[in-house]
């Protein structure tokens, strides 16, 4: 059964930091990239970051470059979001998916979310 688990989420003050977990089971990881999504109430899904798996490439939008870091973990099959200088609009449910086409592809597997509360 392929399963994505985010964790991590929670209520964290404006400047502050989160780390989510994305652990993966139930397919070969090393031939995913592994993309994080956010969608805030009333708003679109959003991407704001990726990591290949053919060669380790990363990419963020502009929202989020300086703040964000996406790592892997390919022993573990996890891979983190480091969020730094939090902000009130980065409040939203996370999501990480796996897409075998790799980044900015269509995604194979979806996780069910963590939610990230950021307050002023």
């Amino acid at each position: 059964e392929v399963q994505l688990v985010e964790s991590g989420g929670g209520l964290v003050q404006a400047g502050g930091s989160l780390r989510l977990s994305c652990a993966a089971s139930g397919f070969t990881f090393d031939d995913y990239a592994i993309g994080w999504f956010r969608q805030a109430p009333g708003k679109e899904r959003e991407g704001v970051s990726c990591i290949s798996s053919s060669d380790s490439n990363t990419y963020y939008p502009d929202s989020v470059k300086g703040r964000f870091t996406i790592a892997s973990d390919n022993a573990k099959n996890t891979v983190y979001l480091q969020m730094n200088s939090l902000k009130p609009e980065d409040t939203a449910v996370y999501y990480c998916a796996a897409g075998v086409g790799g980044c900015g592809y269509e995604y194979d597997y979806w996780g069910q979310g963590t939610q990230v509360t950021v307050s002023p």
